[in-house]
């Protein structure tokens, strides 16, 4: 649909359904946007919230609780859906190539389509990892491997088989996902009355410490749980080649390889291929330049939030509670440019709050030098993650 006749915008269109793009997709149901029609495409009907995503793996929550019904909830907002995966666009006319064939019209773009692992191994080694974006695919390798494990157990100490898990990228999350499936390997394999023991765990990083950006006390606090459950740490650890059983790493003592059965990467990512294509604005990791209004460098029509988004005065490193808040702002924005009004601006605070997850119904709390420890800290983290998902699932109206 091209522009209205007053030559506002009539053909919104939103890419991906990340965090931000859930949120304006509430606030549009909650107060209706007139004057223009609203797509969202999604190579997903179900978007995982990534913050739960440890507790997921580890046994706390199902799938359902996890992820948020985008269908359900564009239909709220009085969207259309479009399961469909967007490679490219063309600004000039003003067009969202999809991978199917087809093409989406838009007079306003906003895309929230996240990030992509930056897997520096070549397409051999590549092929040989589990990166945990995109998170559908890693749910997939990770049911794979709790059936894999379960058999294994099943098949008794006799065999005295260990089986070795490789994690590579010592931050939040590697560390947090990491302990996530420890714990539930471990209890499928005591459920089985086989040995916990036989699996194997190891934790690399190329940086000198894990939590590099986090402080002395919850780096320390971190260390000693992977030391009590057994985690091997390679610290200043580049893993250059990867294959069917193995991986490799340059360190300290030069070249080094393990035999792993599994190796889930996760890894610093970058932004997706098609996004340095466009010829839009990217950084050096190929995320989106924006400015506090949420809009692409040099772009009046096409804005950018989440973790495909780098802000250009307010650098932040890439978490979710920044993809979350960027939701009200960029949906406000959006209205506003429909209307012709002027945009608002947004600016992330300096310093936030993590909540890290140790596996166990136990959590550390991190922000700035504070810190704190302790089953308190998971239910607390609990109780906000389902508070938020719960905005989706109780939707004004009763949306089915």
């Amino acid at each position: 649909m091209p522009s209205s006749e007053s030559g506002r915008p009539g053909e919104i269109l939103l890419v991906g359904g990340g965090h931000s793009h859930v949120i304006v997709l509430r606030e549009l149901g909650l107060q209706p946007l007139a004057g223009a029609r609203l797509t969202v495409v999604s190579s997903s009907a179900r978007t995982p919230y990534s913050g739960m995503l440890p507790g997921y793996v580890a046994g706390h929550y199902d799938f359902d609780q996890v992820h948020i019904d985008l269908p359900r909830l564009a239909a709220f907002a009085g969207a259309r859906f479009v399961a469909d995966e967007v490679t490219g666009i063309d600004r000039g006319a003003r067009l969202a190539h999809c991978r199917s064939g087809r093409s989406l019209s838009w007079d306003l773009l906003s895309i929230n389509v996240g990030s992509t692992p930056r897997i520096d191994l070549g397409a051999e080694g590549s092929m040989h990892v589990v990166p945990v974006k995109p998170i559908s695919g890693f749910n997939e390798r990770w049911l794979a491997l709790l059936q894999r494990a379960r058999l294994l157990a099943a098949a008794g100490d006799a065999a005295a088989q260990p089986l070795t898990i490789a994690v590579v990228g010592g931050g939040a999350a590697g560390v947090e996902l990491l302990l996530a499936m420890q714990h539930r390997l471990r209890q499928e394999f005591a459920q089985l009355h086989a040995d916990p023991e036989r699996l194997r765990w190891h934790l690399l990083t190329r940086d000198t410490d894990i939590l590099a950006t986090h402080s002395r006390a919850v780096r320390h606090q971190f260390r000693r749980v992977l030391t009590a459950r057994g985690v091997q740490l390679h610290l200043a650890a580049t893993v250059d080649d990867a294959g069917a059983g193995w991986l490799q790493w340059q360190g300290t003592n030069g070249a080094e390889r393990l035999a792993a059965d599994e190796v889930v990467w996760v890894t610093r990512a970058g932004g997706a291929a098609w996004l340095r294509d466009s010829g839009l604005a990217v950084d050096d990791d190929g995320f989106l330049r924006v400015g506090e209004t949420l809009q692409v460098a040099d772009e009046t029509r096409i804005f950018a939030a989440g973790d495909c988004a780098s802000m250009i005065d307010h650098p932040r490193e890439k978490a979710g509670v920044f993809a979350v808040r960027m939701g009200q702002p960029l949906a406000g924005n959006l209205r506003r440019a429909v209307a012709g009004g002027t945009l608002i601006h947004f600016r992330p605070q300096r310093r936030w709050l993590a909540l890290i997850s140790t596996g166990d119904r136990c959590a550390v709390a991190s922000r700035g030098a504070f810190s704190a420890a302790g089953r308190w800290v998971w239910h607390w983290k609990d109780w906000i993650d389902r508070r938020f998902m719960r905005l989706f699932a109780d939707l004004p109206g009763g949306s089915a």
